[in-house]
């Protein structure tokens, strides 16, 4: 395997509700919401950002099948553990759709809750905490 220097940077996703997601990533996924030019937010966690095609929004260039609200699936790492997690999503009133279910991420083995943004995409908060 080739030792590049290469880190992951961001990746897009769509939303249909500008105020509706910044709602949802900040308070429930815990970002820094980054007002873009032309308007709409990209969502920083860490290292790494959430850029955001919305409405009236869309980036150049573009996915030769650009993702739509609700396509998405994403993971985010919880530090801590799972049921700490769960009580967050409780607090924020939102619905966990599946787990705890054993899963396997970039750090290997771990725990996993399933849940939805406001636009349908699925959320998954992972913990390699026990």
């Amino acid at each position: 395997m080739p030792d590049l220097p290469v880190t992951f940077d961001h990746c897009v996703i769509h939303v249909s509700d500008w105020e509706l997601a910044k709602a949802f990533y900040v308070g429930v996924i815990g970002a820094e919401a980054v007002l873009t030019p032309g308007g709409g937010y990209a969502f920083r966690i860490g290292d790494q950002q959430l850029n955001c095609h919305g409405p009236d929004k869309i980036a150049e260039p573009k996915a030769e099948k650009p993702v739509m609200p609700g396509n998405s699936d994403l993971c985010f790492r919880w530090h801590g553990p799972l049921a700490e997690a769960i009580r967050h999503l409780e607090n924020h009133g939102v619905s966990i759709e599946l787990g705890p279910v054993t899963r396997h991420g970039a750090k290997g083995v771990g725990t996993s809750v399933y849940f939805r943004d406001p636009d349908g995409s699925l959320m998954e908060f992972m913990s390699y905490d026990g």
